[in-house]
């Protein structure tokens, strides 16, 4: 799942950058698996992604974009389900394409939460110290003196 994300990532930053051209190529490679045909049908799904981006990206519509996004993530998580060796084969071709990357989509996080539902706040990050949440109506248990606590009032 990582891998697939990661993937997608990569391709959309990659089809906003000078270098799509030599990433297209790459990129419809390893989802046409060795068979040409399927290669250049990848390259012209690729080419609609990339002209569906471009306008999304002028007019600022960011569900748009997601939505690309995501669908190439999904294109990927089935390739790596259905071949083992795409993985190494991905992973190699991410490390070649890191490069390629204009800086801004370098370092782009996008986190999505899906599935369940979340009672609180969701946090994802590095070196969290110090933060303190409270669930609204309910009130803190009263301080335990056996825990160091102060005595309660009486």
């Amino acid at each position: 799942m990582t891998l697939a994300a990661s993937g997608a990532t990569t391709m959309v930053g990659l089809m906003v950058s000078e270098s799509w051209a030599q990433a297209r190529t790459r990129i419809a490679a390893l989802f046409g698996r060795g068979d040409p045909a399927q290669g250049i049908a990848v390259e012209r799904e690729l080419d609609s992604s990339r002209r569906e981006l471009s306008v999304a990206r002028e007019s600022g519509d960011d569900p748009v974009i997601a939505d690309i996004e995501a669908e190439w993530r999904t294109r990927l998580r089935r390739l790596l389900r259905a071949d083992s060796v795409a993985a190494a084969e991905l992973r190699t071709l991410l490390d070649e394409l890191a490069p390629l990357l204009p800086e801004e989509a370098a370092g782009a996080v996008h986190n999505t939460i899906s599935g369940g539902t979340q009672q609180g706040p969701v946090i994802q990050g590095r070196d969290f110290t110090g933060l303190t949440f409270g669930a609204p109506g309910i009130a803190a248990p009263p301080p335990d003196p056996a825990q160091g606590g102060p005595e309660p009032r009486r």
